[in-house]
């Protein structure tokens, strides 16, 4: 799994001129699901995106989490985040996993959010989407389940 989180005062998802899902302070998650996870990372990549400490103290620094602050989560699917460039100019995108698999752990990912008792919104998986990201910092972190 890959995943960008921004740090956000808010964002919000349309599809065809109507917002779907938004949120206030907290983080706009892009989500990458490869051909090769399964369900077993999502408990450790979740926790990381949950506890990560990129949200400002009264001193300035980075030392709270989005629990610490009450933030939200704005989950987008994002199967270009496995675009492979190293060929011509067209990404190639066979290292993202199917659509059917995807969205299966697209759902997993969700749900363990949530059992942090973090408010989660999400937009159409596989949908054509625009997402409107009000970053704060900006501050903008890159997950890969290979590296935690």
């Amino acid at each position: 799994m890959k995943a960008i989180l921004q740090r956000v005062t808010a964002s919000s998802v349309s599809i065809d001129g109507n917002v779907i899902g938004e949120i206030g302070r907290g983080l706009n998650v892009l989500l990458g699901i490869g051909q090769d996870d399964d369900e077993s990372m999502v408990p450790k990549f979740t926790e990381k995106i949950v506890n990560l400490r990129i949200f400002q103290d009264e001193e300035g620094k980075m030392n709270r989490s989005l629990l610490d602050i009450k933030g939200e989560v704005l989950l987008i699917s994002q199967f270009t985040l496995y675009g492979d460039c190293k060929k011509g100019r067209r990404p190639s995108f066979i290292k993202a996993a199917d659509p059917e698999k995807g969205r299966v752990l697209y759902q997993k990912v969700i749900d363990a959010i949530q059992s942090y008792g973090i408010i989660i919104t999400t937009g159409e998986f596989g949908g054509y989407m625009d997402v409107a990201i009000q970053n704060d910092g900006p501050t903008t972190i890159i997950l890969d389940s290979n590296e935690i």
